[in-house]
């Protein structure tokens, strides 16, 4: 297989465009955190590029097609969804091909906002390419939410709530990966950067592609402090 030599980075640009650059089954696990195509704004008045019902036929399915692409076989795709739009989303992921394995929730002690409903929770499907094997002790499908504090992002997922799905989704020298070899895991929508954060903390590889130029210097920024706080070594990185 080609070497995958961009990993380690957060690239600015189109994801789509960037990863069909990329070798078909290069990739161990998939965590993101897309647009949900639902206008968003928090309370700055922030919003997310491409968050609009209008032009999600533009990059969605193109998307998804292309990382269920780069997956290995018998690996997995966690996707954090607005439930909104789930149908666009569903349509998605399994005309790109992905099987429907489980559902994950997060439980907030706090109120996103409230309409008919007080919102305390958050959610994300957990997809496959093929069939893995069942893991042992699985992880329960409702855990505890971190608040974020969404300083450097409006959807700013927490590095503590990924932690466990890098660990458990991702295998350090597994067969996938290879005899001692180190799993990749991608986020095309990188954001902030905390799926990157989080792949160094429990010493994977990683790749993010951020089409915002503010927030892809917001991420870079992020895996600096990790090289200065001596948590990344500059030099194998």
């Amino acid at each position: 297989m080609q070497k995958l030599y961009c990993k380690n980075k957060i690239l600015q640009g189109d994801c789509t465009e960037r990863m069909a650059k990329l070798p078909s089954g290069c990739i161990d696990l998939i965590i993101t955190d897309p647009p949900y195509l639902v206008n968003y704004k928090d309370r700055k008045g922030r919003g997310i590029k491409n968050d609009t019902s209008v032009n999600s036929a533009d990059w969605l399915l193109p998307s998804f097609k292309q990382m269920y692409r780069l997956l290995k076989p018998k690996s997995f795709c966690i996707v954090f969804y607005g439930w909104n739009s789930i149908d666009k989303f569903m349509y998605a992921w399994k005309k790109a091909g992905f099987n429907i394995a489980s559902h994950m929730v997060f439980t907030r002690g706090y109120d996103s906002g409230k309409k008919y409903l007080k919102y305390r929770h958050e959610c994300a499907y957990l997809l496959t390419k093929g069939y893995p094997d069942i893991p042992e002790n699985p992880l329960p499908s409702v855990m505890p939410w971190k608040y974020s504090g969404n300083g450097l992002h409006p959807t700013q997922k927490p590095v503590e709530i990924l932690i466990p799905l890098i660990t458990k989704f991702s295998n350090v020298g597994d067969t996938l990966a290879g005899a001692g070899a180190v799993p990749i895991v991608l986020d095309p929508f990188a954001g902030s950067g905390s799926t990157a954060v989080a792949s160094v903390l429990t010493k994977r590889d990683f790749l993010g592609y951020e089409l915002d130029k503010e927030y892809h210097k917001v991420a870079v920024r992020r895996l600096v402090d990790l090289v200065n706080d001596g948590v990344i070594d500059h030099g194998k990185r």
